[in-house]
């Protein structure tokens, strides 16, 4: 299955969740994220809420489109255990100038560790989750899907995690902007009045005249000698590879909404169809 984390905070994020949940839910989760499935989703403090819709299921007599309603709530630290870890964030050079650049340290945990916290989820008690579905289990798929939706979030905005913990982005670097190192390097920030601007003609690369071949074909100029050559050797064979373009994209498009892996299924169309026309290949 393709990770839709880019990041490997976001991959730790999630794997605190795929400790708890089975692969089953945790797969139907994925078709649960996009925009088709998720109607509504807000974040307030530490706090997430999503309205997702649910799946009609005249086996069980569902005939209206379901519509459950996802909670779900991380741990938050106290006011005095963020006064310890911002005056360690403080201390280390390479950490407070990463995160006045808005950037995540990789080695962002050593100052949580010192004072048994860690800033991303890493066991069940880290957050608290419940949904309005039928499913006995808890988390549900809806909620992996929610869950799922935070993780791609957190790819982009890693100061996420500190506001789901209990401290926001703008208090943090305020803080941090306030020990020694941080007005050191907040005092050597370049303004817009020191940078030097340059004036130049043109920022594009101006184009030159070249002379062609003109005994050159049409057909080597738009296939290539290479092509013909490999179009005549017998004993050339292409590698078959089902589905290469799909893969590329990886798994569970946004417009994909069943369960299954979108990947698998585009596989046997493509072996179907080269099977039943290898004649005329």
């Amino acid at each position: 299955m393709a990770k839709i984390s880019k990041t490997w905070w976001g991959d730790v994020f999630m794997r605190a969740l795929e400790q708890f949940l089975d692969d089953g839910r945790l797969k139907r989760g994925r078709s649960y994220c996009s925009e088709h499935r998720i109607l509504s989703f807000e974040i307030n403090d530490n706090y997430i809420k999503a309205k997702v819709r649910g799946n009609k299921n005249p086996y069980f007599g569902v005939y209206k489109e379901p519509r459950y309603t996802t909670q779900i709530t991380l741990t938050t630290f106290s006011d005095a255990k963020w006064k310890k870890v911002i005056k360690k964030l403080s201390s280390h050079a390479a950490w407070i100038s990463k995160l006045l650049m808005n950037e995540m340290p990789d080695n962002i945990e050593d100052a949580f560790r010192e004072f048994n916290l860690h800033l991303l989820p890493q066991k069940s008690m880290d957050f608290n989750t419940n949904c309005s579905c039928p499913d006995y289990a808890n988390p549900c798929k809806h909620i992996a899907g929610v869950y799922y939706r935070v993780a791609s979030m957190l790819d982009t905005d890693p100061f996420l995690m500190f506001q789901l913990r209990g401290l926001s982005k703008e208090t943090l670097q305020k803080e941090l902007g306030k020990s020694p190192l941080g007005q050191a390097l907040l005092s050597r920030r370049l303004g817009p009045e020191d940078v030097e601007l340059i004036s130049v003609d043109s920022i594009y690369t101006h184009p030159e005249k070249m002379n062609l071949n003109k005994t050159i074909s049409l057909k080597e100029f738009w296939c290539g000698k290479k092509h013909q050559s490999l179009k005549n050797d017998k004993t050339h064979q292409p590698q078959n590879i089902s589905a290469l373009l799909i893969k590329k994209q990886g798994d569970y498009p946004s417009f994909w909404e069943r369960d299954n892996s979108f990947i698998e299924t585009m596989e046997a169309i493509y072996d179907h169809i080269r099977l039943k026309n290898k004649d005329n290949l």
